[in-house]
């Protein structure tokens, strides 16, 4: 797991490199819950979480484009766990002339979660506080989202944008849930950092 980890962090700047002149960042709040997706929306407790990434594009069309995302997050639910992920997803934007644009990601990632509560192993007689060293996971996602670039005409132009995110927590508990499914509702923005290229002597 943590050589699937290493990969994904070293490979990121790769992702940057290949933007030239315009760096992509995406940062989305979000409400994680742990629920069946697509039989709800919004839930509540709200469980808060935050993520950031990038993004870079394979292949660009007038109304369409694929691209490839690398993104980091954290959520914290105060009733089973919090976690931080590192994931990559596929994505397939169609974008309309008025702005609206809509996206399909595919993706596959890394999670560490820890518990939010203390935990205790009855040993020796009595109950004893255990270390909590975390868990990985491997969590694969699926999003729809909705979007609307604030300057029409322009390619590097802010988007605003609210996702839904299905995903899958696996190993969770081999023994007695192999699954935990997951929904994220995201609210979030894409700007782009626009770099000063050298001029040549």
């Amino acid at each position: 797991m943590k050589r699937y980890l290493n990969i994904f962090i070293f490979s990121i700047p790769l992702f940057l490199f290949g933007q030239e002149k315009s760096i992509p960042v995406i940062i989305s709040l979000f409400n994680e819950s742990t629920a069946i997706p697509y039989t709800r929306f919004f839930t509540t407790p709200i469980h808060p979480g935050i993520q950031a990434g990038t993004e870079f594009n394979y292949k660009v069309n007038e109304h369409s484009r694929l691209f490839q995302t690398a993104n980091i997050s954290y959520f914290y639910h105060n009733y089973l766990a919090q976690g931080i992920g590192l994931n990559s997803e596929l994505g397939c934007e169609y974008r309309l002339k008025s702005g609206l644009a809509f996206e399909g990601l595919l993706g596959i990632g890394y999670m560490h979660t820890f518990a939010t509560t203390e935990e205790f192993a009855f040993s020796d007689g009595k109950y004893q506080k255990k270390t909590d060293k975390g868990n990985a996971r491997l969590y694969p996602s699926f999003s729809i989202d909705i979007g609307y670039y604030l300057k029409k005409q322009e390619n590097s132009g802010p988007k605003l944008f609210l996702r839904y995110q299905s995903w899958v927590e696996f190993p969770y508990s081999p023994d007695f849930i192999p699954v935990m499914t997951h929904i994220n509702l995201h609210l979030g923005v894409k700007f782009f950092i626009h770099l000063k290229t050298p001029k040549n002597d």
